[in-house]
């Protein structure tokens, strides 16, 4: 059973970079052939995809967001982290780590996933 843990400040100022980490435990991360997605649902609205890296360090960006955003790996650790540069307001957000079997960019349904972290809420604000 892979179980995912997401980490990280709740809170922080604008302008700043939020930093995430996911915690995986189940499974290896380079040897595991799961692709570790980062995916975030903003108060009321629907989940957004972020980015994607995989078992073997490749990654993979929403063209919304790869302009300041950078997802890595720690396999000594066992962990994905998420940086996200330059944070507004509009970044609020549940962020989760999700894991899937096979590579399906952009996708924001629960469904596609196989295994799903608790999520952490992130607020940013001044």
């Amino acid at each position: 059973q892979v179980q995912l843990q997401e980490s990280g400040p709740g809170l922080v100022k604008p302008s700043q970079t939020l930093s995430l980490t996911c915690t995986v435990s189940g499974a290896s991360i380079p040897t595991g052939y799961y692709y570790w997605n980062w995916i975030r649902q903003p108060p009321g609205k629907g989940l957004e995809w972020m980015g994607v890296i995989s078992y073997s360090g490749s990654t993979y960006y929403s063209p919304h967001l790869k302009s300041r955003t950078y997802i890595a790996r720690d396999t000594s650790k066992n962990q994905v982290t998420l940086q996200l540069l330059s944070v507004t307001p509009e970044d609020t957000a549940v962020y989760y780590c999700a894991a899937s079997k096979t590579l399906i960019l952009g996708a924001a349904a629960e469904n596609v996933y196989d295994y799903w972290g608790q999520g952490t809420q992130v607020t940013v604000s001044s």
